[in-house]
């Protein structure tokens, strides 16, 4: 592999959010939850004074009421945070919230979005929040959405600001909901999960994280490589390797026209990404780890071979790929994202011997393909080992889960000589869409009494 200064991969954040994916997580209430809420009506205060409560914290704002699942209320929020927390006075954004309240002698549950919320329903319940029937907050990360400051300085956006977001608005919440916390986020939301705790380790109880990269960069740059090598059948990855060269081999033409003609057909364009072409070898040499974080075994039967039609070979590969989520009004919409990458979270280059002599684009892979030249970047190699050591040496009550097919595994969290009460657990054959009850039975039953412990829930609440 080919070393592009500790860099990741754009799939986790174009792809997932493209498909709506964040935490496991159910939208609607399950009818067990209504048999609490009688003995939950004391604890939860009347709905003028919980409003009353909110809007009494400094820099709090509340917007609008959500539908919400049956023994909740969903409620939008703003919460007021300085542009960089060092300067505090140097300006400010509103930074958005979504909050499913229960009751205030619940646990509360912080759910790390990683993103814009966006692609998130008001009323969608994290897997912890499901398992504690807890109260949550879901928090915008900042730079994304409408919580991006104006006019918006690059520079203050780094996994500390970010961090002490998330730490600023605990604070404030805490002073209204006082039973333990817990954070959980998936994908780029977990590895969020993971920063908050590293720089503010004792504001919540436990965290769990799903499917979070830990990119600390391969001292020999070959661990995702490694990876696609072994993972799954041999059948299935010469089935990938057969499909990336006819898209960039017999097919290449056709393909980018198409991709051309879908974009136009939007009424979009493909300028950051320079060209079709450019486009679509750079999704081809995405394309083993987009199949096995999404797809995996279960979709290996229907890669298409050398006979499917034009028409049928770019509908699965747009599929798999999520191509519009590379054109010009997409990714001027998660730039924070490409940025991120290019400057602590790191992105890798796939190395492609299958495809030696049809790559034309030299460099396609790094990550300023995708973030506009006006935008200036800097790469902290520091940035990410800082927190893989303050995980081994120093982490405690954390909880990382991953699909045992999924990429990021190449690079994940693991314990150390300084971890207390840190878990890690892997399910076999599950991709990168992770929840504990994809675990074995096992290690569900003991990840489950784990959360609730941390969480002061001894038993199920019915």
């Amino acid at each position: 592999m080919k070393n592009a200064g500790h860099l990741l991969l754009p799939l986790l954040l174009t792809a997932l959010l493209a498909s709506g994916a964040a935490v496991p997580s159910a939208a609607t209430a399950r009818p067990a939850e209504g048999r609490a809420a009688a003995h939950e009506a004391a604890a939860r205060p009347a709905a003028d004074d919980l409003s009353a409560r909110l809007s009494a914290l400094p820099g709090m704002r509340i917007v609008k009421e959500n539908h919400a699942p049956a023994g909740y209320r969903s409620i939008e929020l703003r919460y007021r945070q300085p542009v960089d927390h060092r300067h505090p006075d140097r300006g400010t954004f509103e930074q958005r919230l979504f909050l499913l309240h229960r009751a205030t002698d619940r646990p509360m549950v912080l759910h790390t979005n990683g993103y814009d919320l966006d692609y998130q329903d008001p009323a969608l319940r994290a897997e912890p929040t499901e398992i504690l029937k807890s109260n949550q907050i879901s928090v915008e990360q900042r730079y994304f959405g409408s919580s991006t400051p104006h006019p918006t300085d690059w520079t203050k956006l780094d996994i500390w600001q970010a961090a002490t977001d998330h730490h600023r608005m605990v604070r404030a919440l805490r002073t209204i909901y006082r039973a333990p916390w817990i954070s959980t986020g998936g994908s780029k939301g977990g590895m969020a999960t993971v920063y908050h705790r590293r720089f503010y380790p004792h504001d919540v109880a436990g965290s769990v994280a799903y499917s979070a990269l830990n990119n600390i960069g391969n001292r020999d740059g070959t661990a995702e490589d490694r990876f696609l090598e072994r993972v799954g059948s041999p059948a299935c990855r010469h089935a990938l390797t057969a499909v990336q060269r006819e898209l960039l081999g017999a097919r290449r033409t056709e393909m980018a026209g198409r991709i051309a003609r879908a974009a136009a057909a939007h009424g979009d364009t493909l300028h950051i990404v320079g060209s079709a072409d450019r486009l679509l070898e750079f999704t081809t040499l995405m394309l083993p780890e987009r199949f096995w974080m999404a797809q995996g075994e279960e979709g290996c039967g229907g890669i298409p071979g050398r006979s499917a039609t034009g028409a049928a070979l770019y509908a699965w590969f747009d599929g798999v790929m999520s191509l519009w989520g590379y054109t010009d009004l997409y990714v001027s919409t998660v730039t924070a994202s490409f940025y991120q990458l290019g400057t602590q979270l790191g992105m890798s280059e796939r190395a492609a011997p299958q495809l030696a002599g049809m790559l034309r684009h030299p460099g396609i892979q790094r990550i300023r393909t995708l973030v506009p030249r006006h935008i200036p970047m800097r790469f902290q190699p520091a940035a990410m080992p800082d927190i893989d050591r303050w995980v081994r040496h120093h982490g405690s009550e954390l909880m990382f889960v991953y699909g045992g097919n999924d990429p990021v595994r190449a690079q994940p969290f693991r314990t150390g000589p300084g971890s207390r009460d840190t878990h890690v657990y892997v399910a076999p054959h599950t991709g990168h869409h992770m929840s504990l009850d994809k675990l074995s039975p096992g290690d569900r039953e003991r990840a489950t009494a784990t959360l609730r412990r941390w969480a002061g829930v001894d038993t199920p609440t019915a």
